[in-house]
């Protein structure tokens, strides 16, 4: 049973999408994610080329994104339970503290002129600790600011300021490392971004406290898997996601096609990571005008599809405009995944189980990124660039197969705001 949204929302008639902003503390929210995301984007930019600069091998964005996932894999549980016993508001604050000091620790490396790759995956690993905290207390807090009813239109409007970010960050830390010939500039802004979004934060008046009240035990810590595992329909979301994101992730590769094959710079680097986010941010718009109504599952499918040719596709570019193009696709038809696991993984899970049971999304997505990269970076220095691209992108299509007959569920997902 779908739970309404937390009482303190007052806007409850909103007619129109973009109305879902007189909520004072979304609007709050999403200021602060917005920091946080273009903080992220910038600093993956600058890490990326940085790293690959340093050791030119694929393999090493592999271990970069491995450092940053295995974190959450020790901590997921706890982020979880803390999500639910604790004040999410203040697990934010105190998140945004911690990403705010990594980044001037990886400023006042780059600056010292005296670079450990070493010291750059430990940092990267505080960085995922931060983040697999802080992720079960923003999406189990993001359903307490607006109606259930308009929450869809609320996820496609989170999307989009997300998506928004991931465009302007890449493209300011290219820019940012090209003119500066550094990174530390760049770390520095991101620190500061990251500070604006503690600001924004702290002004938010949200005041949940403790929502799970039962003593805490191992049985409720694991209550979140035994939810999603009950639930075919939300773990054929999630784990379709996982499985082709991990097999069809060409962004981990980008500097390398960046340096080594389309020969551009860091400037080049941060178009191309941004242009995922430029499909998606299109996307996105129109869902949040134009809901999926009809079959919603469906579209998903063949969109999971389609990434997987657009990934084929660029893998195969060696002109600029014609990768731009196929990594257009690719966020395009990611972003209608994004928003049907959104809409399912919050509205179908009781508002007492969602800081356990986002912890398992969040899971399966860092997997599907982080694994990812690593997988994409392990592969291209075993195979080359180009076929772990192109393979990577058969494999996301082949997983798409086996998910619709393997969770008929996901075919019978109609109107979400109706689920």
């Amino acid at each position: 049973m779908i739970e309404p949204a937390n009482p303190i929302v007052t806007e409850r008639l909103i007619s129109h999408p973009g109305d879902v902003f007189r909520s004072r503390n979304f609007t709050l929210f999403q200021c602060a994610r917005a920091s946080r995301v273009l903080a992220t984007e910038m600093m993956s930019v600058a890490v990326g080329w940085q790293v690959y600069e340093l050791t030119c091998k694929p393999i090493s964005l592999g271990y970069a994104g491995l450092a940053q996932f295995l974190p959450g894999i020790l901590l997921f549980l706890v982020a979880g339970h803390c999500a639910d016993r604790f004040d999410r508001r203040k697990i934010l604050m105190v998140c945004f503290a911690s990403y705010a000091t990594c980044s001037a620790l990886l400023a006042t490396v780059a600056h010292s002129g005296h670079v450990s790759v070493l010291t750059i995956y430990g940092l990267l690993a505080l960085t995922g600790a931060t983040q697999a905290i802080a992720g079960p207390a923003a999406q189990s807090l993001t359903p307490e600011l607006v109606t259930a009813e308009h929450f869809p239109t609320a996820v496609a409007w989170g999307s989009t300021i997300f998506t928004a970010s991931t465009i302007l960050g890449p493209m300011l830390g290219g820019v940012l490392y090209g003119i500066s010939r550094g990174p530390t500039v760049v770390y520095t802004v991101a620190s500061a971004a990251y500070l604006n979004g503690l600001g924004m934060t702290l002004l938010m008046n949200i005041r949940a406290g403790s929502i799970e009240k039962k003593d805490p035990s191992l049985r409720a810590a694991f209550a979140g898997f035994h939810y999603v595992w009950d639930h075919k329909m939300i773990l054929g979301c999630i784990s379709l996601d996982l499985f082709a994101v991990l097999l069809g992730g060409a962004v981990a590769l980008l500097p390398v096609v960046a340096k080594d094959i389309l020969h551009t710079g860091p400037w080049g680097l941060g178009v191309l990571r941004s242009s995922p986010a430029v499909g998606a941010v299109v996307t996105a718009l129109w869902v949040a005008h134009h809901p999926l109504e009809k079959r919603a599952g469906v579209k998903m499918l063949w969109c999971v599809a389609v990434f997987g040719v657009g990934t084929i596709i660029f893998g195969l570019s060696s002109n600029v405009l014609l990768s731009v193009a196929a990594l257009l696709l690719v966020g395009g038809t990611d972003m209608i995944s994004v928003v049907v696991r959104g809409t399912l993984v919050q509205l179908a899970t009781p508002r007492a189980m969602r800081g356990r049971v986002s912890p398992v999304n969040l899971l399966f997505t860092g997997a599907s990124n982080q694994v990812g990269q690593f997988e994409s970076g392990f592969t291209a220095q075993w195979l080359g660039t180009v076929p772990a691209i192109v393979l990577g992108g058969l494999g996301a299509i082949t997983i798409v197969a086996i998910w619709a007959w393997r969770f008929p569920e996901l075919r019978r997902i109609e109107n979400l705001a109706r689920r």
